[in-house]
């Protein structure tokens, strides 16, 4: 992964490859088929995670307030977790096999899908604005928060868990009706994702 970050795809051998992880051509094509299918799982790792945890936000709470802090809140995080992968993918997803791509394609639809239900079932509830456009919002916040990788360093003067504590502001205060949640009870919301991040 980290040879895919700093040569690109195409710019590093299998035999750079094994070099590097202190294994052989037979135990690389034990695991992987080729290269191709290795950028896959790079892919597929953290798109996975991403998924995943967005799905047990969807599950755990009843509320969409809750859901879509939940679900900001693990998405912005995948940037620290999975810092090399995100940047492989964006630098070299244009070489996927079409198999590949279909399969994360299939993913990253699932994804979406779910911050698309959380933002119609919030209007229906009356918490998220009336006037909402909620294809428009999805692919708002996706954007947002994917250009993390752009500029998030792990050595930056702000953790990750302070980054997704202001997506998760910024993007409350754009969808939230101004009168479907009290100051006070907003507040606290906030506070509580503090407390979980620095353990207050």
């Amino acid at each position: 992964m980290i040879l895919f970050d700093k040569h690109g795809f195409h710019g590093v051998t299998v035999n750079q490859i094994v070099d590097k992880t202190g294994t052989s051509k037979g135990g690389f094509y034990h695991h992987f088929t080729s290269k191709d299918e290795l950028l896959y799982v790079i892919h597929d790792e953290f798109i996975t995670y991403a998924l995943e945890k967005a799905t047990i936000a969807n599950d755990t709470y009843t509320e969409p307030v809750k859901q879509l802090q939940a679900i900001i809140k693990d998405f912005v995080k995948t940037f620290d977790l999975y810092k090399s992968h995100i940047s492989v993918f964006y630098q070299e997803n244009i070489y996927l096999k079409p198999e590949y791509e279909i399969r994360i394609k299939k993913k990253r639809d699932q994804f979406k899908q779910i911050m698309i239900n959380v933002l119609w079932e919030g209007k229906k509830a009356g918490e998220f604005r009336n006037d909402l456009s909620v294809e428009i919002t999805t692919m708002a916040i996706l954007g947002m928060v994917n250009w993390t990788y752009k500029w998030y360093k792990q050595s930056g003067s702000k953790s990750i868990d302070e980054i997704s504590s202001i997506y998760v502001d910024l993007i409350l205060r754009a969808v939230l009706k101004t009168d479907s949640i009290s100051a006070d009870t907003y507040s606290n919301l906030l506070l509580n994702t503090v407390k979980k991040d620095f353990s207050i």
